[in-house]
């Protein structure tokens, strides 16, 4: 076995968990704030995390700048110190997300995952040539399409990967569990690691058809309580991960909301009420109103004793 075949390997047994979403916490003056960003992280990371998607939606990918995710790269591969395997999202045009992806793989991470392509007209083998692009440039590193599509063949990743065998998993967002176990077993359900990409809510339905792990945001908040849901799913307890359900559902019906207007917004009130981040969030996302805030901190506390 080569050493990226044990690479892959490895990659592979670390997406079947709870594939942690940081947030990227702001400054007053509205920079990123580097030292509670690592706080939050050690946090994570103490509350027995093992992989960390820096530069993810709920990290507030798209309204961050090219040197700003450098840096939080940067700074999640040093907190981790190998604590935990980190798969940085990359994205934006091809160049960008190649020149990402290199800069991941320079730091010693191990995964990297694509961002869905942000354009109005994705074809399907448009869509096979973007990731073949980034996949091809960085072959030492695994990769994981984040899929939001509802159109994509499942055939279609199998294509991909037939031609980039770093593509090891999938990240699968499309809110239908049918679809996904259809698109699952299309393009070989054994042939990827399958990452319930809606998080907790959707975490039981993508398990009970393949999926062996889930991204998270409201890991930021309480770590514990998203291993609980993942420990429950591995050992086929459906009426025990049920019951996390029901522990974080409005939680996580709040951030749904209004088309996901507050996902993140939700996830960092929370983290303001416990005193570990300032609320801001950056347009086109936006603070809660003072109506809103209450509920939010009475769930996180309720975490937290």
């Amino acid at each position: 076995m080569t050493a990226t075949t044990t690479a892959f390997e490895a990659g592979r047994a670390a997406l079947a968990d709870v594939v942690a979403i940081p947030v990227t916490p702001f400054a007053e003056d509205g920079s990123i704030d580097q030292e509670v960003h690592r706080v939050l992280l050690r946090r994570v990371l103490d509350g027995g995390v093992r992989i960390l998607t820096p530069n993810g939606n709920t990290g507030e990918f798209y309204a961050l700048s090219p040197e700003e995710r450098r840096t939080v790269t940067e700074l999640t591969i040093e907190e981790a110190g190998g604590r935990a395997t980190i798969l940085v999202g990359v994205g934006h045009d091809v160049p960008t997300a190649v020149a990402s992806a290199r800069h991941a793989r320079e730091l010693g991470a191990q995964m990297v995952m694509v961002h869905q392509p942000v354009h109005p007209y994705v074809s399907e083998g448009g869509w096979v040539d973007y990731h073949r692009a980034i996949a091809e440039a960085v072959p030492e590193l695994g990769v994981v399409p984040y899929i939001r599509n509802p159109v994509l063949a499942g055939a279609r990743l199998a294509e991909l990967a037939d031609t980039c065998p770093n593509v090891i998993g999938v990240k699968y967002a499309v809110p239908d569990a049918a679809r996904f176990a259809a698109f699952a077993r299309d393009a070989g359900l054994e042939r990827f690691v399958w990452v319930a990409g809606l998080a907790e809510p959707y975490a039981p339905s993508y398990f009970s058809a393949g999926a062996t792990g889930f991204t998270s945001g409201l890991v930021n908040v309480a770590p514990a309580v998203s291993l609980n849901m993942i420990e429950a799913l591995r050992s086929g307890d459906y009426a025990g991960a049920m019951k996390v359900w029901e522990q974080i559902r409005r939680f996580e019906e709040l951030r749904a909301a209004n088309n996901s207007a507050n996902n993140v917004t939700v996830v960092k009130e929370a983290l303001a009420s416990l005193g570990l981040c300032r609320r801001e969030v950056r347009p086109p996302s936006k603070q809660l109103p003072e109506s809103e805030r209450a509920e939010v901190a009475a769930i996180a506390a309720g975490w937290s004793i």
